[in-house]
């Protein structure tokens, strides 16, 4: 069982569960898809071969996955800067 947060500190929403888990999953898939495309290439693949297929799926999420990640990670803080200044005026 979990122990309720103490009451000074602001719950934890369902947003700032969403933006957490949904920029770790952003940058994990983008980072792997990252490694993918290097293991292509050093196993032989020439440019040609990344347009079929899933390739140009994998290309594109460590372009733009990463920096929506980032700027999830950030939203968040920004989020969580202001519900803790709120709260601490309330106090």
């Amino acid at each position: 069982m979990s122990t309720p947060p103490p009451a000074d500190e602001p719950p934890i929403r369902a947003i700032d569960r969403f933006l957490t888990f949904g920029a770790l999953a952003l940058a994990a898939v983008s980072v792997i898809c990252f490694f993918v495309i290097i293991i292509g290439t050093a196993v032989g693949m020439k440019q040609q071969d990344f347009t079929h297929g899933a390739w140009p799926i994998v290309g594109v999420f460590p372009f733009w996955g990463l920096p929506i990640a980032f700027v999830m990670i950030i939203v968040l803080l920004v989020m969580s800067f202001v519900r803790r200044g709120r709260a601490a005026r309330r106090s």
